[in-house]
């Protein structure tokens, strides 16, 4: 088989779907046997000190003799949670108004001015 020939056999069909620092590709590919089978990949973009960033990526093959009860454990899992906790998004991480429960509301934060010094630049 030609390099080329396996190149088009990789990219059947992909959807990518992004969610703020990550990314998730949904992408099937052949087997050697040419059947179908799914990779679901989490891409992840970490940002170091000097400004350089690398990503993680971590990768689930579904093939299919497992869709239907991944299918279904997924909507299982899903539903779980919607049933529990609504749809809205009530993190930390996703609202940087969140109050978590039993957090004294009395409590003054200091805003991002509260803590700026002032910097004369004969100082420096």
């Amino acid at each position: 088989m030609a390099e080329n020939d396996y190149i088009e056999q990789e990219e059947i069909f992909s959807q990518i779907m992004r969610a703020g620092r990550r990314t998730y590709f949904f992408d099937v590919r052949a087997t050697k046997a040419e059947d179908f089978y799914l990779t679901i990949t989490e891409s992840k973009k970490f940002t170091q000190e000097d400004g350089s960033f690398h990503y993680k990526k971590h990768k689930i093959y579904l093939y299919k003799e497992d869709f239907q009860e991944f299918s279904e454990m997924l909507k299982k899992a899903t539903d779980f949670i919607i049933d529990k906790k609504g749809e809205e998004v009530i993190s930390e991480r996703h609202q940087k108004d969140f109050k978590k429960p039993g957090d004294d509301e009395n409590t003054e934060e200091t805003s991002s001015t509260d803590s700026f010094t002032d910097v004369k630049f004969e100082d420096i």
